[in-house]
């Protein structure tokens, strides 16, 4: 057995991702783990405008034996029933309605189908998403461009590379900003995988933030960074209805909604907690500075009406709503980068080039 590095549950020998936590229980792991989630959750074209509405497709419950193995919804693979994450892929297993997504509009889609039923687009084919994309000649040493953006998004410093490698920090890296105190020593990494730019955080104390050019299906532990506040994604669990009473006396409380599974926290600077707000199926959450179900009228650099947390079944996408200043992603592990793709590190805003 080999015990999860972060939460010491015992594993059976081979596992990639920890069965109870569904956290990587090694770094490769991990690397294989954000590139499925970076390919599983966009969508082409920027800005909501460009996001279909999603059909919700209920999948009915299948009556079974908890302990019977099962097949992994995403990755296909056995999966113990008892556990809520694949050991093989690191997605909940425990999740009504789980599924693979259309990579354009993140709606579910039923396995084996060439066509989403939702925008019409082409599905890649389960089987081949499971043995990964071919390899391709390393693009190592190509050259990129990262541009500095002031506060209107106007280019105002450009630096090229050509090599595989390109750190960034504050002291240490091979592009530094020594006036950034947000900005830790050596914070970020860009580097080639194959053909693909990734964007590593290297444990800086602010994280690097991606921003999101599309729809983006919320995972457990997801970290949002919606105007200047940073709000955190987390799964509550599903919970079955309470039994009734012997004596048939009803219960004081709401009925609506009947079960919150999962929460949006707004964190401060140190890391706590200041306001929550509960997310249950079939309710859809509104951000903004003036509008919407959870208002942050303090906050300048966030749109009046700025990001829509839509449910889907009992899964959360998180929309740009047309804001000016766009939503991004905390990077968990390796992220994709493609061409225009902006990332955020300590209070710098970088738009990558990446050469055709």
């Amino acid at each position: 057995m080999t015990a999860c590095p972060y939460c010491g549950r015992a594993n059976d020998p081979g596992a990639q991702f920890c069965t109870d936590c569904g956290k990587p229980m090694s770094t490769s792991t991990g690397r294989k783990a954000a590139a499925a989630s970076a390919g599983g959750g966009e969508t082409t074209g920027a800005g909501a405008a460009s996001v279909p509405g999603t059909r919700v497709m209920a999948r009915p419950p299948v009556a079974r034996d908890p302990g019977e193995p099962i097949a992994c919804p995403f990755c296909g693979a056995r999966a113990s029933g008892l556990r809520p994450f694949c050991p093989h892929c690191g997605r909940r297993l425990t999740a009504p309605g789980s599924g693979p997504n259309c990579p354009r509009c993140a709606s579910p889609v039923e396995p084996g189908i060439k066509f989403c039923a939702n925008c019409g687009a082409s599905l890649v084919d389960l089987a081949a998403v499971r043995r990964g994309p071919p390899p391709g000649p390393s693009r190592a040493g190509a050259t990129i461009a990262l541009l500095l953006l002031d506060d209107l998004g106007n280019a105002v410093q450009r630096f090229e590379r050509k090599t595989p490698d390109t750190t960034i920090g504050r002291e240490d890296g091979d592009i530094r900003f020594p006036d950034d105190a947000f900005l830790s020593p050596l914070h970020a990494k860009l580097s080639w995988e194959q053909d693909t730019l990734v964007v590593r955080d290297l444990g800086s104390r602010n994280g690097t933030w991606v921003f999101l050019e599309g729809a983006h299906r919320l995972l457990d532990g997801d970290l949002l960074l919606i105007g200047s506040q940073v709000i955190r994604f987390r799964r509550l669990g599903y919970p079955g209805p309470h039994p009734p009473d012997a004596d048939a006396t009803r219960r004081m409380g709401s009925l609506i909604p009947s079960a919150d599974i999962a929460t949006l926290t707004q964190l401060r600077s140190d890391g706590s907690v200041r306001d929550v707000i509960q997310l249950s199926p079939g309710r859809d959450v509104t951000i903004g500075r003036e509008q919407g179900d959870w208002v942050f009228p303090y906050d300048p650099s966030m749109s009046a009406r700025h990001a829509l947390v839509r449910s889907e079944d009992a899964d959360f996408v998180v929309v740009d709503a047309n804001s000016r200043n766009g939503i991004a992603l905390a990077a968990r592990g390796e992220m994709a980068l493609r061409d225009q793709s902006r990332i955020l590190v300590g209070d710098k805003l970088l738009r990558i080039e990446i050469p055709a």
